[in-house]
């Protein structure tokens, strides 16, 4: 925090996540350290870049009043460290004064104001950091090696279970042929018993209708002899 006769400036830093192509915005908080009107204007070296809001206001007795900074996007990497400079003014004024009241004329130290000023840096901060490079947990082993042990450990355990896998596949693709090769075998002797069963049936029919046709012509015989019979003795 920065702090001065009139305003306290948080942070004393403007810090902008930095990613090509995308705005980037950041905020700082002016506190009124007196119990008078305190006006405030914001400038940068830099105003095609960026845009505040607001770029100037009032801040009551004992408030705060925050103002946001807008960086536009980029379509180029920005050159380290940042050249961009922001100044903040204030001044005390009239008890009442307002926003609308603002003229560039009251930040004017030639009239004898006492115009208190800040100047602020602005910093770039990668939005995607580059993860840090992982140590070697025992003493004399190179950074990575732990990692391309467990890689390899890895390798190991799915070529492990892609054998596993393999042998259970063939192993259900057998079982899987068996079954197949009886029921087809099963399917074939069910249709040989139907055809057995169909020829019984016809060969008990046969029997049935040749022995009632011997029968019939016994007792006609039998009935001829009978009356052959009774006309001799007539």
């Amino acid at each position: 925090m920065s702090m001065g006769d009139l305003i306290s400036i948080h942070p004393s830093e403007l810090k902008f996540p930095f990613e090509l192509r995308r705005q980037s915005s950041c905020s700082m908080q002016l506190t009124n350290n007196t119990e008078k009107y305190v006006a405030f204007k914001v400038k940068t070296t830099n105003p095609k870049k960026y845009c505040v809001r607001p770029n100037s206001g009032i801040v009551l007795p004992g408030s705060s009043c925050n103002v946001t900074v807008t960086m536009q996007a980029q379509k180029e990497a920005l050159p380290e460290p940042c050249r961009d400079k922001f100044l903040v003014q204030s001044v005390v004024t009239p008890d009442g004064t307002t926003s609308k009241d603002i003229t560039p004329e009251m930040f004017n130290k030639e009239d004898g104001r006492v115009v208190n000023e800040f100047k602020m840096r602005v910093i770039y901060i990668p939005a995607n950091p580059p993860s840090p490079v992982p140590e070697g947990s025992e003493e004399g082993t190179p950074p990575g090696a732990s990692s391309q042990e467990n890689g390899n450990q890895n390798f190991e355990e799915v070529s492990r279970s892609l054998e596993d896998t393999k042998e259970k596949s063939s192993e259900a693709w057998s079982a899987i042929s068996k079954l197949t090769d009886e029921k087809s075998s099963a399917l074939q002797q069910n249709q040989r018993l139907r055809q057995e069963l169909e020829q019984i049936r016809k060969d008990i029919s046969k029997s049935r209708a040749g022995g009632f046709s011997l029968m019939f012509v016994m007792l006609v015989g039998l009935l001829g002899v009978l009356v052959g019979y009774f006309v001799k003795r007539g």
